[in-house]
């Protein structure tokens, strides 16, 4: 076997007071070889970071290794000088961060970022060399017309194409490890799928070693050789990737695979793992996990569990993985295991399925009606600000939100999902169309005359913190819309509800005296949706609640919002581009591409037989646990065009690898295919089981 490229062994990591210091890594011991792809899984505050940064040697000013030992080919990093660490970073070693907005230089040119990175590592200082090799990198990443992009700032590309020249930079040195930090957290899934293949792509052509650090298991399903997973600052477990998806063994580890969301588990609620990862400044005695584990036994409280070989790239680190104690294991040292978690709070009876074909008897008229819904915004050229055209961001979609049930919006970023949320809610000005909440129309109501609709129509938005004022106590939040509308206008009154809420929520009534920034993701987000049912809403517009969420919060959050649907009646739009929370949570679900909705249906049919080529090729770029369900990757080659000039004929025939001649000139009609299952495509015949025209085509070439 060949020797590793990477060796780390017993790594550890403080912050803060060296009195009382915060061990963010402790112990790390890990090693990656040569063109292979190890990756590192854990929640929030595990360490997964904190490590990246500890190999790179970039940590905080409060940051500092205190033990260990790094070795990249041979080469201990620990004692290297500051400028003899400049030339392995990006040289030897490279890194892709989480976010490419904040990492890139947003008054600098895409070609002088790249540019400076290769002069950095390659020597040469001739500029026009610098330029020549950035466009051999854009152009090896993928990205369309590499010599105008030279010249563009990051603000002017996508998400997607700036995680693609964050990889270019990361390539410029030539390195042998590249460290992934959730390069594909905050894009779609046909994005992710092009960077995930790019990254496989560079790694065969260049022989590089790739840390992946993630809390996607479908994506280390899909690319790791190798994965370890970190919780409290510790690896807990280490395996070959098929053998820990068939097997897991530390407790920890299967409570994340039992979070994930998926159809199998619309009738019942995902798994949930109590309590939170400890802070780094916690003085263990015994097992890290033993707080939250429903298995932990009287030893897990007093020894630390030492790590266990278990073969060939298997280890955990367990007291219930040792044969003489399997046994024990059935007598937990308390009831945690059956005990309610704060999400059962508001549940009067066990859960009932909430999948079904149809609405249910009492949930027949729709609450809310939108039909040829228009949000164009003008755009305003000259001195005289004169409108030289629009951006349709959504051109015309008609849906129905009934009781009880909830509706998910999919697509891809910029298709328009947000902008027809904020619509429906009248935060943007509709352009034209119809929407009407229990017969009354809402568009062209003055704000005086919207004042009454407004306690029925919530939202929750994507960024929890972002939407709440940080200067704020959460009780003052929580309670600003009872004030506002005058439901509750003395104080004492407002915090007896505010009280109610948090409870209901799963949180401590005393957690109103507290500000926003003393709380956890999963805390905010439930934070958010308490201030959205203050008001007693009959609608909740849910704009990504659970996207930069950990699996095992997003479980939470999925099973509270299940539980405020069933008692109490409520109405959600679910906008989101994970399907696996779609196929779990949702009744039906409407698929948008360029402001229109291009097929709707019931969750059931849409995902199990998708009709139209782009929906087809959302659920293939979908990273699956169980080999068994993946399905062949339908690459959409490009990103998706602008809204304001939007393709003739049908929207997606640009980038759909089934379009016919008559795609190019007319957008499809809608074609019914049953009561409640609609598509937009030209290949889709009423009545049939297979897109005809395809089949056409497909015989026409045979």
């Amino acid at each position: 076997m060949t020797e590793p490229l990477l060796q780390v062994t017993g790594l550890t990591t403080e912050l803060g007071d060296p009195a009382r210091p915060a061990r963010v890594v402790d112990g790390l011991t890990l090693d990656i070889r040569s063109g292979e792809t190890f990756a590192l899984l854990g929640e929030s505050g595990c360490g997964k970071s904190m490590t990246a940064l500890s190999l790179m040697r970039l940590l905080p000013p409060s940051g500092r290794i205190t033990a260990g030992s790094v070795q990249l080919a041979g080469t201990e990093l620990l004692t290297l000088t500051e400028a003899e660490m400049r030339q392995v970073r990006g040289g030897r070693m490279a890194m892709i961060f989480q976010e490419p907005q904040t990492s890139l230089n947003p008054v600098l040119t895409v070609g002088t970022q790249i540019g400076e990175a290769v002069r950095l590592h390659q020597g040469d200082t001739r500029q026009r060399l610098g330029a020549e090799r950035a466009v051999e990198l854009l152009r090896a990443v993928g990205i369309p017309d590499p010599d105008q992009r030279l010249n563009e700032y990051p603000h002017q590309l996508s998400g997607g194409m700036k995680q693609r020249v964050m990889i270019a930079m990361a390539l410029a040195g030539n390195p042998r490890l590249l460290i992934a930090d959730e390069p594909t957290t905050a894009l779609d899934v046909t994005i992710q799928a092009q960077v995930l293949r790019l990254l496989k792509a560079v790694q065969s052509a260049n022989g590089l070693a790739v840390l992946l650090i993630t809390h996607d298991l479908g994506v280390v399903a899909e690319t790791a050789e190798r994965l370890a997973v970190m919780y409290a600052g510790q690896i807990v477990e280490t395996a070959p990737m098929a053998e820990f998806f068939a097997q897991p063994l530390h407790p920890y580890s299967r409570h994340l695979l039992e979070s994930l969301p998926d159809a199998g588990k619309r009738g019942g609620r995902l798994a949930v793992i109590p309590g939170r990862v400890p802070s780094p400044d916690t003085p263990f005695q015994g097992c890290r996990f033993v707080e939250r584990c429903p298995a932990a036994i009287e030893r897990c409280r007093l020894e630390v569990p030492e790590w266990r070989a278990l073969g060939e790239g298997r280890g955990v680190r367990c007291h219930l993985a040792e044969p003489d104690t399997a046994e024990a294991s059935d007598h937990p040292v308390s009831d945690r295991a059956t005990a309610p978690t704060p999400e059962r709070l508001t549940a009067t009876n066990d859960p009932k399925p909430t999948g079904g074909d149809t609405p249910t008897e009492t949930a027949q008229v729709p609450l809310l009606t939108m039909r040829g819904l228009q949000v164009h915004f003008p755009i305003h050229q000259g001195v005289l600000r004169r409108v030289v055209g629009h951006v349709r961001a959504v051109d015309g979609i008609s849906l129905d939100l009934y009781a009880g049930r909830t509706l998910a919006l999919v697509g891809e970023s910029g298709c328009g999902k947000t902008t027809a949320g904020k619509g429906l809610l009248q935060l943007v000005p509709p352009t034209g169309g119809s929407v009407r909440y229990r017969g009354q129309e809402l568009i062209g109501l003055s704000h005086r005359r919207l004042r009454p609709f407004r306690k029925d129509l919530q939202v929750v938005f994507q960024d929890p913190f972002a939407s709440m004022n940080p200067r704020m106590l959460v009780g003052d939040i929580i309670g600003e819309g009872l004030q506002a509308l005058r439901l509750a206008p003395k104080r004492a009154e407002r915090m007896r509800r505010v009280a109610e809420l948090l409870e209901l929520v799963g949180l401590d009534p005393e957690s109103a005296n507290r500000y926003p920034h003393e709380f956890s993701g999963g805390q905010r987000q439930r934070l958010c949706i308490a201030r959205a049912l203050a008001l007693e809403p009959r609608i909740i517009v849910c704009d990504e609640p659970t996207s930069a969420l950990d699996v095992s919060v997003q479980a939470q959050i999925l099973n509270l919002l299940k539980d405020l649907q069933e008692r109490l009646g409520l109405a959600y739009l679910f906008i989101t581009h994970d399907l696996s929370v779609v196929s779990y949570l949702a009744h039906e679900v409407a698929v948008m591409y360029l402001g229109r909705v291009v097929e709707h249906g019931q969750v059931a049919d849409v995902l199990d037989d998708p009709r139209h080529p782009y929906t087809r090729a959302l659920l293939s770029a979908v990273p699956v646990v169980d080999p068994e369900q993946r399905r062949q990757v339908i690459r959409l080659e490009g990103d998706m065009p602008s809204p304001r000039h939007p393709p003739s004929g049908c929207h997606f025939h640009p980038r759909c690898p089934e379009a016919i001649e008559v795609c190019r000139h007319h957008y499809p009609v809608e074609t019914r295919l049953g009561s409640t299952r609609r598509v937009c495509c030209h290949c889709v015949a009423p009545g049939s089981s297979t897109p005809s025209a395809i089949d056409s085509k497909i015989r026409s070439q045979s």
